[in-house]
């Protein structure tokens, strides 16, 4: 990672067991360099293979989430070859982008976004990806994308429609007109909205709660959850369920949560 992207993709542990993702430019409202985008890639894939790691927090320094893509100030992205065409190069670059994501639902652990202020364009796209998303009261939700000629990037067309249905989806995606934290809330795009100065104590509250529970058994289930809204019949989806059943409850790990349970305790996890 560029000494660029480590300042402006900031990795901290809030609580034990939690990587907090800080996207640090809150003079440009946390708006994407093409480092930052590499830096993110190479955070979450790190993230996603340290064991010490089971609940993931995305939120943005200041007072935005994330503008989206910076148009004035990006730089170059060093992953596309010189000399190619405009499109061969445009192809290169939402190739990797496009990643970002597919690898936040790859991850095995739980994605949380905490969004405070604006969350346009690649912002509402990973606000959307996550698996949970927790709003302030002062967030707002942009489709930016149209405003450089397209309307939908980074699987907004996919994400979107399963939150909140096809026709309200249509309806966003074509008009692109900013949603409030509260009407994204009362229409299921994301899983509550809360106070400004309680976002962060909500969103670390939603990680205890899933920090009770074996890592594989969350994995597994995030896994099929995933998976699953894509299953052709019930009976595929209850196998995928079955075969996760299998692999976890093989484990020492759910055997001490089930011990945990029965003598009402808090169960401790060995990964093992």
């Amino acid at each position: 990672m560029t000494d660029a992207a480590a300042q402006h993709i900031v990795v901290d542990t809030p609580v034990e067991s939690v990587a907090r993702i800080t996207l640090n430019r809150p003079d440009a409202l946390n708006s994407f360099t093409f480092d930052m985008y590499e830096g993110l890639i190479r955070t979450l894939e790190a993230i996603r293979f340290d064991p010490a790691v089971r609940v993931v927090v995305l939120t943005g320094a200041g007072r935005a989430f994330c503008a989206g893509h910076d148009v004035r100030a990006a730089g170059t992205p060093g992953w596309v070859a010189e000399g190619l065409g405009t499109q061969q190069r445009g192809r290169a670059i939402m190739a990797k982008l496009g990643h970002i994501p597919v690898l936040m639902r790859a991850l095995p652990q739980p994605v949380i976004a905490a969004v405070n202020g604006v969350a346009a364009g690649a912002g509402y796209a990973m606000a959307l990806a996550a698996d949970l998303c927790v709003a302030a009261r002062s967030a707002k939700f942009v489709n930016a994308f149209h405003n450089a000629g397209t309307g939908h990037e980074l699987g907004l067309s996919y994400t979107l429609p399963r939150a909140v249905g096809t026709q309200r989806a249509a309806e966003l995606l074509f008009t692109g007109r900013a949603v409030m934290a509260e009407e994204a809330g009362a229409i299921g795009m994301i899983l509550r909205v809360v106070d400004d100065t309680a976002l962060m104590d909500e969103a670390l509250a939603l990680a205890e709660a899933i920090l009770v529970n074996s890592p594989i058994g969350i994995a597994l289930t995030k896994q099929s959850l995933w998976l699953n809204a894509g299953a052709g019949s019930l009976e595929a989806a209850i196998e995928m369920e079955n075969r996760g059943i299998a692999i976890s409850q093989a484990t020492e790990d759910s055997a001490e949560k089930r011990r945990a349970f029965g003598e009402r305790r808090r169960a401790v996890f060995r990964g093992k």
